[in-house]
């Protein structure tokens, strides 16, 4: 996709691709670098360079982006004495081994601008001004060190790091928002920059749908502009989607679109894109304006502002009516214009408007027309085929007495057991009840009480579902209290814990905990409450059809699958499979998992990501009152899935026979998965 992604941005008149850099998947072991596929980052900037565009290359190598572990690769949290972003020697040593490796990449292939490449700008760290504030001294070592570092690298281009305000000479600081034109730069010879102006918002599952009115995203643009301001960059310009299990345990959706001016399935989302295009193309007719002076402001009336740029050379305006309501007049050099509400016009000559904000020009039917806040929505088309014919193999529920389990004393953190190479974890333990203990509490089974730093868990007495639970947004950690079937004898407990991905900062996140670390509680037996927290507990890694590989093609024929009629929905803990023809034509392709529950998809063996459909999304889509200073999200979808269609790109399909593979945790009917097409 990466050609025609580019290639629509250098249309929407960008000169500039930003991009972050994940060392999770460019170092996936310590030493052992991968630079393939959809992480080859050499094909990726020679692509920007032949397109005749420019790279700013965010190495981080912390990049949040909520992204797994803010791209930190999991290893690193083992290494002996490790803290993550302070003055700490194992830490340093490994970001500036990986940082050096990036650099001395690229500078084996000539990429940076001093050596006549398209890089022109690099970002070492990220948004790191609040931790340094929270740690302190060893927070401002680190900085010191890390602005060192990186200068010294020598790559001949210059440096930024955003929302750092004290970024030491000769590091730029910059600026991340939805507005920044009151930001400067630490010193009065840096330019100003706009690192990160968010269009949208990132999608969670359990919330809504966010989105940015592109009114006011030009509005922030040209306001920035007319302060002064010199680079910006959209976060996101493409959103795309959190591929396999990249996305944050913020319960971050597969799907990262963003409201981008190009949404996730490299389609033009309008009118934000062309919006945005004119908005460009009147930036730069006022560029030899706004190089060549500082504007001259005025204030011709209440919440209107006028910036003249003149030179001996040119001469540029920006004019502007800052009330949220209502529309005004502002006479400019004999001349009136009409001014929207929360709008600024740009005249790149001071006399002819070629572009205003809130002045959105749409066409329909081979007509133009200017119309107030318009959306256009993509369409998800149903593609005329027969309906899939699955099968499905059940999961095992582990118990101790599995092969390839092994004991601990007392509840351990999920991710120190699974170096996260799964999202699962099973936690066993068997309990002995007599019998005149089964029934007690006049006839209530015993309560069994579970805490869990979550995401979610599911519980199984003796073989059979108990229950599940799981966090929320606002509150990640989870408690089980429900009553259980226990029988008189040794009852088998087994706790499935599972993490939607892993927490994405803050000051030592690499602390945070995983899974179920207690306490573990059964109550109404006869010694009252009996405390399982810190007994001997067993362990077993992930499922086993993941160590039968079957969503790959040779683990699938490994196995006998059920099939026609017996398979059965609504299931937990099912996989299903089934084959496909890739449909004719070329519109981006997705499925619909509107009628299954939680779990993961693949096709061709490819991670097409998580899916949660059926987690409803909670949130306020009554209303979008945008024009008001410091935006306010947007929101849709609510009362809907967060997610309900996940992307397929078509370079991972065959023409025919192609793997669908879904693993299902809580139960969902396959029946109900359709492949659409994406169109706008």
């Amino acid at each position: 996709m990466w050609p025609d992604l580019i290639q629509k941005a250098k249309m929407g008149g960008l000169d500039v691709i930003q991009t972050y850099l994940f060392w999770d998947g460019h170092e996936p072991s310590v030493g052992k670098y991968y630079f393939e596929g959809r992480y080859d980052l050499v094909q990726f900037v020679k692509l920007i360079h032949q397109a005749g565009l420019y790279v700013h290359l965010r190495i981080g190598p912390y990049v949040c982006a909520e992204w797994n572990f803010g791209g930190l690769p999991v290893w690193l949290k083992f290494l002996p004495g490790i803290e993550f972003r302070t003055d700490n020697e194992p830490f340093k040593e490994a970001m500036q081994k990986f940082t050096t490796k990036i650099v001395d990449l690229m500078k084996s292939e000539n990429l940076f601008a001093s050596q006549g490449g398209p890089i022109i700008l690099s970002q070492i760290e990220n948004e790191y001004e609040l931790m340094e504030w929270e740690i302190g001294g060893p927070g401002k070592a680190y900085m010191e060190w890390v602005s060192k570092m990186a200068v010294g690298l020598n790559t001949g281009v210059p440096w930024v790091m955003c929302k750092q305000e004290n970024a030491p000479d000769p590091i730029i600081n910059t600026c991340n928002g939805f507005y920044c034109e009151n930001f400067n730069p630490n010193k009065d010879y840096k330019p100003k920059m706009f690192t990160e102006n968010w269009t949208g918002w990132f999608t969670a599952f359990g919330g809504p749908t966010s989105y940015r009115p592109v009114e006011d995203l030009a509005l922030s643009v040209a306001r920035f502009i007319q302060n002064n301001g010199s680079f910006i960059n959209y976060y996101m310009y493409h959103g795309g989607t959190n591929f396999g299990r990249t996305s944050s345990g913020l319960f971050v959706a597969t799907s990262y679109d963003y409201d981008a001016p190009i949404d996730e399935y490299g389609l033009i989302r309008e009118p934000k894109w062309s919006h945005l295009k004119y908005l460009h193309k009147a930036i730069k007719q006022a560029e030899p304006a706004l190089v060549s002076s500082h504007p001259t402001i005025s204030w011709p009336g209440k919440n209107l502002e006028v910036h003249v740029f003149q030179s001996k050379i040119a001469c540029a305006a920006f004019l502007a009516n800052y009330d949220s309501k209502y529309s005004s007049k502002i006479t400019f050099w004999n001349k009136e214009y009409s001014l929207p509400p929360w709008s600024i016009s740009i005249l790149p000559d001071c006399k002819t408007e070629v572009f205003n904000t809130a002045k959105v020009l749409i066409r329909y039917k081979n007509t133009f027309s200017f119309v107030t806040s318009p959306r256009i929505h993509a369409q998800m088309l149903p593609i005329t085929d027969k309906s899939f014919s699955w099968e499905s193999y059940v999961e095992q529920v582990a118990s101790i007495d599995d092969p390839k389990t092994f004991t601990k004393e007392g509840l351990w953190d999920q991710v120190d057991i699974t170096w996260d190479t799964s999202d699962y974890l099973w936690y066993m333990i068997d309990v002995s009840i007599q019998k005149n203990e089964a029934f007690l509490n006049n006839g209530k089974y015993p309560i069994l009480t579970i805490m869990s730093t979550g995401h979610i868990l599911h519980v199984f007495i003796n073989g059979k579902l108990s229950g599940t639970k799981y966090g929320s947004l606002d509150n990640q950690r989870l408690m089980f209290n429900n009553s259980v079937h226990l029988v008189a004898g040794v009852n088998k407990i087994s706790l499935l814990s599972v993490s939607v991905g892993l927490f994405t900062g803050g000051s030592h996140f690499e602390r945070h905990n995983t899974g179920v670390l207690g306490p573990v509680t059964l109550n109404g037996l006869n010694e009252g409450t009996r405390d399982l927290t810190k007994w001997k507990w067993s362990y077993k890694l992930g499922l086993k059809g993941s160590a039968l590989n079957l969503h790959t093609t040779i683990g699938s024929s490994s196995i006998e699958w059920t099939q026609g009629s017996y398979v059965q929905p609504n299931q937990p803990l099912t996989w299903y499979k089934t084959t496909f023809n890739a449909p004719a034509g070329k519109d981006p392709l997705a499925f619909d998992m509107s009628t299954m529950g939680k779990g993961e998809i693949w096709v061709n063996g490819q991670s097409i990501g998580r899916h949660w459909p059926g987690y409803i999304a909670n949130g306020d889509c009554s209303s979008c009152n945008y024009a008001t200073y410091y935006e306010k999200k947007c929101y849709t979808n609510c009362g809907q899935p967060s997610q309900r269609w996940y992307h397929v790109p078509r370079s991972w399909l065959k023409s025919t026979g192609n793997l669908l593979v879904i693993f299902e945790e809580w139960g969902g009917d396959p029946s109900g998965i359709h492949l659409v097409k994406r169109r706008l």
